[in-house]
């Protein structure tokens, strides 16, 4: 999973990054373009079922699940045009899964603002605006080199999708919500950043963090009507949460100013959310590993996450429930149960099994 952290310069992108990711250190600074090369950082997936596996399987080594944040440096306006090295900027978003736009939702006259006002539904529009063009651009630019060279149905198809892509963008609709599912396949191999999942982060003021502010409301309210996810967090809470290495100090901390998990576990819940991805495990004597899939992926495609051979040659799959390896002390004591069971090639994976595949390259 690799999710986005964008928005405009100086709304506490690098500080919040720091903070998810607490052994990286991007620059932070109250002035813009303080990121110009994106800061990227692996970030292990919480997950209290791998530590109760670990404690029954007693492995060699335990491998988490990880998460992939990248800081991208600020978009301002006229960015698809190359305002502030805007299509550098904007080439770094394509590669990322889900987007976190993170939102100035607080009041500060000691930290600069790029448009010098607080309006986080303007900021959003700038961005979202900057976004929706350089995707028009890029569709636009295919759309001709197709349109000459048309040689048989599927590039005919090909540029029909490309013109309706473009018109729909021209009128600010959301591909999404307009194109079918067929129709934004096609569309894949231009990595278009106006679809991607979308979460508004409104980064508010230590009092605001429990329950937000005026602006976060508007932000929601804005969200809503785009059928898109919020989320409240203070970057300055999450930094100084990020300081303290005893999870007991932490949680304390936590609890003091009414909340209940950090926002690195919040941000991994909702990226995960937004992506409909899902864990399963191996375990075993030498390893205990989390595995990342999507959400209905059947039996092969999970065994094709841990090698390409196994989906190829798939078998079946030995499976436990997360529940059962639990509840019966481990695999053996599942076998003696019969709570073991033999899946084949149509079995859909569930968040939590144990899997063992059997294959043949």
């Amino acid at each position: 999973m690799k999710c986005g952290i964008i928005g405009l310069p100086n709304v506490g992108k690098s500080t919040l990054f720091n903070a998810l990711c607490e052994n990286e250190q991007a620059l932070a600074a109250n002035y813009p373009f303080a990121t110009i090369d994106p800061n990227s950082s692996l970030v292990k997936v919480p997950d209290l079922r791998l530590e109760q596996i670990t404690k029954i399987s007693k492995p060699q080594k335990v491998i988490p699940a990880v998460f992939e944040i990248v800081d991208i440096a600020g978009l301002v306006k006229g960015a698809s045009q190359g305002e502030g090295l805007g299509n550098a900027f904007l080439s770094n978003i394509r590669s990322v899964n889900a987007l976190f736009h993170i939102v100035r939702c607080f009041e500060d006259n000691d930290i600069q603002h790029v448009e010098n006002r607080i309006d986080p539904i303007e900021d959003i529009s700038i961005i979202e605006t900057e976004l929706l063009l350089s995707d028009l651009e890029i569709l636009e630019r295919n759309y001709e080199k197709i349109k000459k060279f048309q040689k048989n149905e599927n590039e005919k198809k090909k540029v029909e999708i490309l013109k309706k892509a473009i018109d729909l963008l021209s009128l600010e609709k959301n591909l999404q919500n307009e194109l079918s599912k067929e129709e934004l396949q096609s569309l894949e191999e231009y990595k278009l950043i106006s679809i991607k999942p979308v979460v508004y982060v409104c980064n508010v003021d230590e009092s605001s963090a429990q329950n937000g502010n005026k602006y976060t409301d508007n932000v929601k309210e804005f969200a809503s009507s785009k059928k898109s996810e919020v989320m409240i967090v203070s970057a300055k809470i999450e930094s100084e949460i990020s300081q303290i290495q005893d999870d007991k100090e932490k949680q304390e901390f936590l609890e003091s100013l009414g909340l209940k998990e950090t926002g690195l576990k919040r941000v991994i819940k909702k990226g995960y959310e937004i992506l409909n991805y899902i864990n399963f495990f191996t375990a075993g004597e030498k390893e205990v590993r989390a595995w990342t899939i999507t959400k209905n992926d059947t039996a092969p495609l999970a065994a094709g996450v841990i090698h390409t051979d196994m989906e190829k040659g798939f078998i079946r799959a030995e499976t436990i429930s997360f529940e059962d390896f639990i509840n019966y002390k481990g695999e053996q004591g599942a076998k003696e149960k019969g709570r073991l069971r033999l899946e084949g090639k149509d079995y859909v994976v569930k968040d939590g099994d144990v899997m063992h595949f059997l294959f043949n390259v």
